[in-house]
């Protein structure tokens, strides 16, 4: 038994009963979940999340159907003083 107010997305607060609610408006994927509920768009990029949205997919989808999620580093380390005005 799981509790739907269980956080799935610790970044953008999304739970148990938002994902479940996602896949019952016909969500299929994990990037069709992260479309309509945000989870895996938070800091950790889907890194924490976005294998749970997947078993949670695949407890009502083939597993071979199931894309994985594409997480998204930044494109290049910037030091924060690049963006400090230097005089």
């Amino acid at each position: 038994m799981c509790d739907d107010k269980v956080f799935v997305c610790r970044c953008q607060e999304v739970t148990v009963e938002d994902v479940k609610e996602a896949i019952k408006d016909g969500a299929t994927t994990v990037a069709g979940v992260k479309i309509r509920t945000h989870a895996g768009m938070g800091l950790c990029q889907g890194r924490s999340c976005g294998k749970i949205i997947a078993r949670m997919l695949s407890e009502v989808e083939s597993p071979e159907k199931i894309t994985p999620g594409s997480s998204r580093p930044p494109a290049r380390v910037v030091k924060i003083s690049e963006f400090l005005e230097v005089k």
